[in-house]
């Protein structure tokens, strides 16, 4: 059994994506973010950094409960835990592994960043938000490139992808028509389509608000600072 800390957010839809493909007992624990819940002290045990998502494997390493934080990670100790997703072969392996990393070093954090100064920001700051689309759509151009000539990022379907859609399933939010990016947008349909990857995504996804959060959630998402 795997033990879920989540926030229906895109780095927190990747992990019950995974946990459905590969098909894996897991319990839903709520981390309201724009409630403060990530700074609880007993969450902190979990993830001293106060992000979602994280898990606790209750059948870790040695048969021992295990915490993983960073999404990242979560999805790469699922795979190994699991076999699915992650190719024997190496250099398969590291095919994952880049684009996996080039997820979460690249693409989440920018296109993060751009959906900030959109859509949050109190004051709207040209220079920061054409920073940050300009960025995003030339990482829409290097995806697009990229799946010119393969079905999916590494090839085969794997954690690359389950890392990756998420951010591109709301390009809405950082104004980017996905017409513009026609393998991109044939890759979405085709990963959209999958049950694991809509029943993943559709977890908690009623408690979702749209529109701007109040002043006490804002300062929870991003002004809080608080020390372990």
């Amino acid at each position: 059994m795997i033990d879920l800390y989540y926030w229906p957010t895109p780095n927190g839809h990747k992990i019950p994506i995974m946990l459905e493909e590969c098909g894996l007992a897991y319990e839903v624990h709520p981390i309201n973010m724009l409630k403060g819940d990530q700074f609880q002290p007993e969450y902190l045990k979990i993830n001293p950094n106060n992000k979602i998502p994280s898990i606790v494997d209750r059948d870790g390493p040695g048969g021992k409960p295990y915490a993983v934080f960073e999404s990242g990670a979560i999805l790469m100790y699922l795979a190994e835990k699991t076999g699915k997703f992650w190719p024997a072969d190496m250099a398969k392996r590291y095919d994952v592994i880049q684009w996996t990393v080039f997820q979460v070093a690249s693409l989440g954090p920018l296109f993060g960043q751009c959906g900030h100064f959109l859509r949050y920001a109190p004051e709207k700051i040209p220079y920061a938000i054409d920073r940050y689309w300009s960025e995003t759509k030339r990482l829409y151009r290097v995806v697009d490139k990229r799946l010119a000539d393969q079905e999916y990022l590494a090839g085969e379907y794997s954690i690359a992808d389950i890392a990756t859609y998420p951010w591109i399933k709301i390009n809405y939010f950082h104004d980017i028509k996905i017409e513009d990016y026609p393998n991109v947008a044939r890759w979405r349909d085709k990963v959209g389509a999958r049950p694991a990857v809509i029943k993943g995504c559709a977890l908690l996804e009623d408690v979702m608000k749209l529109g701007n959060p109040d002043k006490e959630a804002f300062d929870n998402l991003f002004n809080k600072q608080k020390t372990v």
